[in-house]
């Protein structure tokens, strides 16, 4: 019976977000499997902002930082044969990889 597998990567770079997504499809073309994606999922942003005074005195001035969450979808028919390629995968220490296997 066929697998398919669901890959969703996360990272908050998207450079090397990007370079992982080409690396899987560039694994999936040479093994000649069927494949959609990398879908873009909607990004996170997390949102943080204090005041610069920490007294609660003087100008009402305030520091912004925002993290985003950049994620992709990638569906595929899983052989053996293609998921051992992508287990040998290296993948950078900022990128989280999820990885479903389900029967079709």
């Amino acid at each position: 019976m066929p697998q398919s597998a669901r890959i969703k990567l996360t990272s908050t770079n998207l450079e090397n977000l990007e370079v992982v997504c080409r690396e899987i499809k560039g694994i999936v073309e040479k093994t000649g499997v069927r494949m959609k994606g990398p879908l873009p999922l909607p990004t996170k942003r997390l949102k943080v902002v204090t005041r610069k005074a920490p007294s609660g005195q003087g100008s009402h001035t305030y520091d912004r930082w925002e993290m985003r969450v950049h994620r992709r979808l990638i569906d595929i028919d899983a052989d053996e044969r293609t998921m051992r390629q992508l287990t040998r995968l290296k993948i950078p220490e900022d990128v989280f990889i999820q990885l479903n296997l389900s029967a079709h």
